[in-house]
């Protein structure tokens, strides 16, 4: 498969590339800046419509939106949750999701099996709400809605979307306490997008095959 990584700079999405790499995949990794990789920037739509140049009428078979940010770690209820930062959260993790989703529909409508993977979070389901990093755990409900919602619309087209929680992973978000390593993590994601077909279009799942409530 020939694949594009957001977010591909660091932690889940830099280990989700060497995998998938290591299986033999085509992949193209890309960050708003980093040396080596493919530029471009989720929130800019100068940058998407630059990109989407560059990519002209070449095929792609898998889309991973990994890029995403956590900037509300450690506010208080009482005088934290800025307006800017709730934009800025929302830009990266939601918008920047649905811009580049339909910024590269062209290049996969041209793929072979062409798939969409939306890392989102288990603090996004509604089942799991046990309060704080309200901004963080807003965009992922948001996110999670807007995979489902693309998965019913592009399953005509025979494109199939999956939203994955890709575990509590010990990366600068994480934390160094979380429960595994980003290589444990990019295996299972690297298996579930594999797997993921118009059949199984729509589903939220954990990186090791789980179904997780929404």
């Amino acid at each position: 498969m020939r694949i594009l990584v957001t977010g591909a700079n660091r932690g889940i999405g830099a280990a989700l590339c060497e995998e998938l790499v290591n299986r033999g995949e085509e992949v193209l990794p890309t960050a708003r800046h980093a040396d080596g990789m493919l530029s471009l920037d989720v929130t800019d739509t100068a940058s998407l419509r630059d990109f989407r140049r560059r990519m002209g009428e070449d095929s792609l078979d898998a889309l991973v939106c990994n890029a995403g940010i956590y900037p509300d770690k450690g506010q208080r209820l009482d005088d934290g949750y800025p307006p800017e930062m709730w934009a800025e959260a929302f830009a990266t993790n939601v918008t920047g999701v649905f811009l580049t989703v339909q910024t590269l529909l062209p290049n996969l409508r041209r793929g072979t099996a062409p798939r969409i993977a939306i890392i989102g979070s288990q603090m996004g389901s509604t089942e799991r709400a046990p309060g704080g990093s309200y901004i963080y755990r807003a965009t992922k409900a948001a996110v999670l809605n807007l995979g489902r919602n693309l998965a019913a619309d592009l399953r005509p087209e025979g494109i199939a979307v999956g939203i994955y929680h890709p575990g509590w992973v010990q990366t600068a978000m994480g934390g160094r306490t979380a429960e595994i390593d980003t290589h444990q993590s990019a295996a299972g994601l690297a298996d579930r997008l594999a797997a993921l077909s118009v059949a199984t279009t729509g589903r939220f799942e954990t990186w090791d095959g789980r179904a997780h409530p929404f």
